[in-house]
């Protein structure tokens, strides 16, 4: 099994804002960054590279990361032990909060890669019944199983999304 995560955030600004520059402008760099880490495996992504226009919500000022990777300790290691973590720790600089979850994690058989609306039910799941083997986070790892289906069946239509404003 493999491990997929999907990460939101609302940005603070449009993606051609000035004041989100030093985050745009890095895109490229990052996302090369993570195709060539340890464990990397797959990418949500568009003709651009990136998935920023891809519109997984029907907030235009909500982006969305998605990937898969063999395992947390790869993904773990790229988001918190390279260049990427400056980016996570300057996140409020160009996102707002969120009121619930923004990162979601769970197994996927190799070969899958997961599509947005996969990542919304996971998000919603994780936001409803909290860490479980059907998404769960950093702090709260599952042992990959099989065809675990989710606790509940959240809304997770495209407006789920819950940030604080401004904050």
């Amino acid at each position: 099994m493999h491990l997929a995560e999907i990460n939101v955030g609302r940005l603070r600004h449009p993606i051609d804002d000035p004041r989100i520059a030093d985050f745009a402008d890095n895109l490229d760099r990052i996302n090369a960054l993570a195709e060539r880490s340890e464990g990397f495996l797959w990418r949500l992504k568009d003709d651009s590279g990136n998935a920023t226009h891809i519109s997984a919500f029907d907030d235009p000022l909500v982006i969305v990361n998605l990937s898969v990777w063999e395992s947390p300790e790869a993904l773990h290691a790229f988001a918190y032990h390279t260049v990427h973590r400056g980016f996570v720790q300057r996140r409020t600089e160009w996102f707002e909060g969120f009121d619930g979850p923004y990162l979601a994690l769970w197994w996927v058989a190799p070969g899958a890669w997961p599509d947005a609306a996969e990542g919304r039910r996971r998000l919603a799941h994780l936001q409803s019944v909290g860490p479980s083997a059907y998404a769960f986070h950093f702090r709260k790892l599952f042992d990959p199983a099989p065809g675990i289906e989710p606790l509940v069946e959240p809304d997770a239509t495209p407006g789920d999304v819950r940030y604080r404003s401004g904050g």
